[in-house]
């Protein structure tokens, strides 16, 4: 880049280049999952919230509300909504082949009904899920600033 000097540049084409730029940096980084793990980073985020609160097997259920709350206050500030869905989509049996969280209460139905509202259900983790966990304080793998640089989280 060139500091001081002025480009005449075409709108039109600028901002085709860099909404597609964009696009695709938002499709690798939040819209696939990574090959590593199968998981997108708000999938990641939510286990490794739960993990930090202690809700692995045998723990008891928590209100979904708290663990969306704890997910969107210290790494993933997008919106309940998106958080709820992808921590319900992980509770259901018919999504995954192996859920990553055991919920309690309605988390919908194969036949497209939604989960109840996050104040009626509740969660914790799946014995597969701790298993994935177990060694995350082993250096096992890098850790990353949260948004706000005031934590730190798994970067896959």
């Amino acid at each position: 880049m060139e500091i001081g000097i002025v480009r005449q540049v075409d709108i039109n084409r600028e901002m085709q280049a860099a909404y597609l730029d964009y696009a695709m940096s938002v499709i690798v980084s939040r819209a696939l999952p990574d090959v590593r793990d199968g998981l997108k980073p708000v999938h990641r985020r939510i286990l490794y919230t739960m993990h930090a609160m202690g809700l692995g097997k045998g723990a008891p259920y928590r209100k979904s509300a708290r663990i969306v709350g704890e997910c969107l206050g210290k790494y993933h500030p997008h919106g309940d909504a998106a958080v709820y869905e992808a921590m319900a989509r992980m509770a259901q049996d018919f999504s995954m082949r192996y859920p990553l969280v055991d919920g309690q209460g309605n988390f919908g139905s194969v036949d497209g009904d939604p989960p109840a509202a996050m104040r009626y259900t509740e969660a914790r983790l799946t014995p597969i899920a701790c298993e994935m966990l177990t060694d995350i304080g082993k250096d096992t793998v890098d850790f990353v600033d949260n948004f706000d640089g005031t934590l730190k989280e798994p970067e896959v």
